[in-house]
């Protein structure tokens, strides 16, 4: 569908950030869990955000709240790339309390609290996304679709493995894609027809006609038994008196081959970064036809070389971001933020250091993820011991290892 500028004024998108995001902890101490590096040069906003923009949905408020100073100063310093004069912005919104005065209880107060937002912009459909979730979609096929069939309400869904389903807003459809029913994280959860090992589950990314999601909110805000959440409360309402459709991220034309990733806990945020490194991995960061946008700045190329004791760097099958000296160390399946040091006899496998750490000589890091400017000694080994890994850091049941910047080593 091509968007034109009029119709784009239309369009309002409200991108949720105020999580805790305590899943991801320790990453999430001191950040916002979109603002969270991801891929060596992004951060996990911003693939939301790209996703908007090259969908030429270019009216966006972020809703911030916990530990929002780093969302906020890289909102400011990489996505300032819309114009004013044609009615586009990522504006910060955080809580006002304007009308009750408190924080947030839920992603339907969130927007609830915002509603003089939409009465300033007067769209005719608002997208209601997280800025939390590693993947590619057009979301003006999603519109297009919504309007054709005459739905005020969508909700763009994806096919789990079962055993994963307690995790996610499972619905059912007919065979219009009508939704039947919608249950938030059944303990029993209710496979697709015909395919009795997965599930269909909501992403958390809606769209309405303005109208409908206004009269929703402001019902869901008088009711004194809601949890102000919408997979919990909004949208199982909507689907008892109106045709809400499920409109599922595999569709014709999108982007994405279906690839989506919640990178809400440690785990699960190990393994999207590993899956960029593959040969042919199935989230491709090169596709220049539907680019994701970095604050990688200016910086100088990656550097591989040899060491002054004459050892040769080498890398393989990794992400090294710009600024990145390999120094006679060795990187295997690894991503590498900027301005990473690696140091003579150093070995790093299957790791994610973020921006600006420095790794001494003879280090050896297996399954590790290091946040940003943390400063490893030379001779340490991290995720070869998991006990003696457990009384210093965070360990994951499977073995990955997490070093906060201000652990004492």
């Amino acid at each position: 569908m091509a968007i034109s500028r009029e119709s784009a004024r239309q369009i309002l998108t409200i991108l949720l950030a105020g999580g805790q995001g305590q899943r991801l902890r320790p990453l999430t101490e001191r950040r916002a869990k979109p603002a969270v590096p991801f891929g060596g040069v992004y951060r996990i906003v911003d693939f939301t955000l790209s996703n908007c923009v090259n969908s030429y949905f270019r009216r966006i408020y972020v809703l911030t709240q916990y530990e929002s100073v780093t969302l906020n100063r890289h909102l400011r310093d990489t996505w300032n790339i819309l114009s004013p004069e044609l009615g586009e912005f990522v504006d910060i919104v955080p809580p006002q309390q304007r009308l009750p005065s408190r924080w947030y209880l839920g992603t339907a107060d969130a927007v609830f609290q915002n509603l003089y937002l939409l009465q300033q912009e007067r769209p005719e459909w608002v997208l209601i996304v997280g800025g939390d979730h590693i993947y590619k979609m057009d979301y003006a096929l999603l519109l297009e679709e919504t309007v054709a069939c005459g739905a005020d309400v969508s909700i763009v869904c994806i096919d789990v493995p079962i055993e994963d389903a307690k995790s996610f807003g499972i619905m059912s459809v007919d065979e219009a894609q009508r939704i039947t029913s919608f249950t938030e994280k059944p303990k029993h959860p209710t496979p697709m027809p015909g395919t009795p090992d997965r599930c269909l589950a909501s992403m958390g990314i809606y769209l309405f006609r303005t109208e409908v999601l206004v009269r929703a909110l402001v019902r869901d805000a008088k009711s004194p038994d809601s949890s102000k959440d919408f997979g919990k409360d909004i949208i199982p309402r909507l689907i008892e008196e109106r045709g809400v459709r499920a409109y599922n991220i595999n569709s014709e034309g999108q982007p994405g081959g279906g690839y989506w990733r919640d990178v809400g806990t440690l785990e699960s945020y190990w393994e999207a970064n590993m899956d960029l490194i593959a040969r042919y991995p199935e989230f491709d960061l090169y596709d220049e036809t539907w680019p994701i946008r970095s604050g990688t700045g200016h910086r100088p190329p990656a550097k591989i070389c040899v060491s002054t004791e004459g050892t040769m760097g080498r890398f393989e099958q990794s992400l090294l971001a710009p600024g990145v000296v390999v120094s006679g160390g060795q990187v295997m399946r690894s991503i590498v933020g900027p301005r990473v040091e690696i140091h003579d006899a150093s070995e790093v496998d299957e790791c994610v250091i973020m921006g600006g750490c420095k790794i001494g000589k003879q280090v050896r890091l297996r399954r590790c993820v290091i946040e940003e400017q943390t400063v490893l000694p030379d001779g340490i080994e991290i995720g070869f011991d998991a006990e003696h890994d457990r009384e210093r850091f965070t360990v994951t049941d499977n073995g990955v290892v997490v070093i906060p910047t201000r652990t004492p080593l």
